[in-house]
């Protein structure tokens, strides 16, 4: 399995101008703001999404400044959602470090997050390409209905793997697939090409927020998630989910009374967590991705083999293998 990191290293040329375009977009004569940007923008993370956008392009011509500028506009528009995330999560921590909704107050975060998406749609905008901008709105309305269908899916109680899928598809794939939907439409790609790839980028991003979920259920010091966060939130994911339905009746139906009731201690939470791994629901959960991962292999078959063709098929192993 090849790291994330040799794919960063193959495309660091695309990514540093990449990252100078959001430097350059975020720059701005407010020291407060420049501050906290600054601040933000040392922690880049893994830059998954950008770096779809531009093998996306690569797979049907060369990188000019739209891929780029896509990119960009991708990149601002996730980190928006993940600013905005914390505040609603009440979370402090994000990549081990403190959040800005936990350095600066609510407030202040929440105008930072719209700055970075204002900022996003400007970037689109000057791709030049009507498709793009399009794009990069409709992914705004799919992130914003993700979050309200998880929302439904607690108050609701639903505990079936159907309403999960099509909330992290709206949650979290729908951000994949609109990276190589924009990487491909930058350099004028067929459409019926953009199909497959697409497809597969939302296989890619579902399997990346079950990947998320599972973490959950384990000690997670290098991500600076606690343990059983999700279900602090009553966030019920997919390896209770299977649990749920593998369990005996009686038993499924005592978690779930627990799941209804909400407010949970750290022991039930304990419980709940041991419960997932008794009745199978980690290997379930592993058992789906990989499902997932040889249809996406499929998928690529209809495109000429190249560099851009395997890193695509390595980082979805990545996505699957990765400890944070």
């Amino acid at each position: 399995m090849a790291h994330i990191d040799t794919i960063h290293s193959r495309l660091a040329p695309e990514l540093g101008e990449m990252n100078a375009i959001i430097s350059r977009y975020l720059m701005t004569s407010t020291p407060l703001m420049d501050e906290i940007v600054t601040s933000y923008l040392k922690v880049k993370g893994k830059q998954i999404r950008p770096i779809l956008v531009i093998l996306s392009a690569k797979m049907f011509g060369d990188v000019n400044e739209d891929v780029l500028h896509a990119g960009a506009a991708l990149e601002m528009l996730h980190n928006a959602s993940l600013i905005h995330d914390d505040i609603v999560d009440e979370t402090y921590l994000r990549r081990g470090l403190p959040t800005i909704n936990a350095n600066w107050g609510n407030h202040i975060a929440v105008l930072v997050g719209d700055f970075f998406v204002s900022n996003a749609l400007a970037a689109g905008i000057a791709t030049g390409h009507l498709s793009i901008i399009s794009a990069l709105s409709a992914l705004g309305k799919e992130l914003s209905l993700g979050e309200i269908d998880q929302i439904c899916n607690v108050r609701e109680h639903k505990f079936d793997e159907e309403s999960y899928l099509s909330m992290i598809r709206k949650k979290t794939a729908s951000l994949f697939m609109n990276c190589v939907r924009m990487g491909a439409e930058a350099v004028n790609a067929p459409e019926e090409m953009i199909r497959p790839l697409e497809r597969y980028a939302e296989l890619l991003g579902l399997c990346f927020q079950i990947k998320d979920d599972v973490f959950d259920y384990f000690d997670q010091k290098k991500i600076g998630k606690p343990t059983g966060n999700d279900l602090r939130e009553n966030k019920v994911t997919l390896p209770l989910l299977y649990a749920l339905g593998a369990a005996p009746a009686e038993e499924a139906d005592e978690k779930k009374a627990l799941l209804v009731r909400g407010d949970l201690t750290d022991a039930e939470i304990a419980d709940l967590i041991e419960f997932a791994k008794k009745y199978g629901g980690i290997e379930y959960a592993f058992s789906r991705m990989r499902e997932m991962e040889k249809e996406a292999d499929k998928l690529l078959d209809a495109f000429a083999d190249g560099e851009s063709k395997q890193a695509f098929r390595e980082i979805f192993d990545f996505i699957i293998s990765r400890d944070r």
